[in-house]
């Protein structure tokens, strides 16, 4: 996009305040967990209480969670399964994949990494396995990995990364969204290319940035979050058009149920910036809102154990390079529960 100058300075201050403030904690929490792997460097998963997995093992054997372990040890940093008994991991011990990841996200017989090569000068990549956990693309990434997704059956695949030097932004950052169909191996490097209807109008700003796509399943149709301008929103998007219409305000990496009806996504309800977020569901036909029972603030995009219950992920806390995996109901009632110790980037695979 051409830069606009003028535009920008005609910015409300204080919008512009929170978008910066909401990016540099983004930001922070990626970091974070890069820095936390280089101090705790990974190693090969085979040890005497795991076992090694191929794809056929991972895939097929009914639901199952798949992870990135964060449980110091040779395993840290690993791509990991335990089976699903209801909503519970039925144990007695994880298994791990020799495949490393920051990100990793897995659907039907597909597995998404997105990987750093770690050395003098850092290098990340997104790696596509297909069902014999074999690469079949590898792409480069231009920055710091943030989110990974792909649709329920596999094919269509998105990440976010963080990248440093727009001009438009004092912070020096911003995200870079890209979509990649692993059938065709057609990528669309940048969400940015697409057209944008805000508020009813076309739309188009240097500022721009998305992040956090869900998909729906008939692998055109996805959801995202438009940040402009101090304001984030829900957009829908259309592949085949390469178009995004926004909803409404106040939405952060949504994650679309697996009936397709309802996203789950962080809210921002303070200008605190250490608990900015709370965790809310969307009804996608009535727009109706319902905050849910964790309290806590919550730095993830969550995903769906099943149409009724949301799984997320919390750091642990204190000097531990970990995080664990929660649950709450979908329905605003009950409480949260600690579903796994020692996880982070969950997917469900229904088997």
């Amino acid at each position: 996009m051409t830069n606009s100058p003028g535009r920008l300075l005609r910015l409300s201050r204080s919008r512009w305040v929170v978008v910066t403030a909401a990016l540099v904690l983004f930001v922070a929490i990626g970091l974070i967990y890069s820095l936390r792997a280089v101090r705790h460097p990974v190693a090969s998963p085979r040890s005497p209480n795991s076992a090694t997995l191929s794809g056929a093992d991972l895939f097929g054997h009914g639901r199952e969670l798949v992870f990135r372990s964060t449980v110091l040890g040779p395993g840290y940093g690993y791509v990991a399964v335990e089976p699903l008994r209801g909503d519970t991991p039925a144990g007695p011990a994880r298994r791990f994949t020799t495949i490393a990841c920051d990100r990793v996200y897995a659907a039907a017989r597909t597995l998404l990494c997105l990987a750093a090569k770690r050395g003098v000068v850092t290098t990340y990549s997104a790696v596509v396995y297909d069902e014999n956990l074999r690469p079949v693309h590898r792409i480069a990434l231009p920055g710091l990995p943030s989110r990974a997704r792909l649709s329920p059956d596999g094919r269509i695949a998105s990440w976010t990364v963080f990248v440093y030097g727009d001009s438009y932004l004092s912070t020096g950052f911003s995200t870079r969204t890209a979509i990649l169909d692993t059938t065709t191996g057609n990528l669309i490097a940048n969400l940015e290319t697409f057209s944008i209807v805000l508020n009813g109008r076309p739309y188009s700003s240097v500022d721009v940035n998305f992040w956090g796509v869900t998909f729906a399943a008939d692998d055109n149709t996805f959801y995202a979050t438009l940040s402009t301008r101090g304001q984030t929103y829900l957009v829908k998007g259309d592949m085949a058009r390469r178009t995004v219409v926004s909803l409404r305000t106040n939405v952060e990496c949504p994650s679309l149920s697996p009936d397709g009806t309802r996203l789950v996504f962080k809210k921002r309800v303070s200008s605190d910036a250490r608990a900015p977020w709370r965790l809310a569901v969307l009804n996608v036909a009535t727009m109706q809102e319902t905050l849910l029972a964790e309290t806590r603030s919550v730095d993830d995009q969550a995903v769906w154990l099943d149409n009724q219950t949301v799984l997320y992920a919390m750091p642990e806390g204190g000097a531990s390079a970990g995080s664990d995996l929660w649950s709450v109901p979908a329905d605003g009632g009950g409480k949260p529960q600690k579903v796994l110790t020692g996880a982070f980037s969950p997917a469900v695979l229904a088997g």
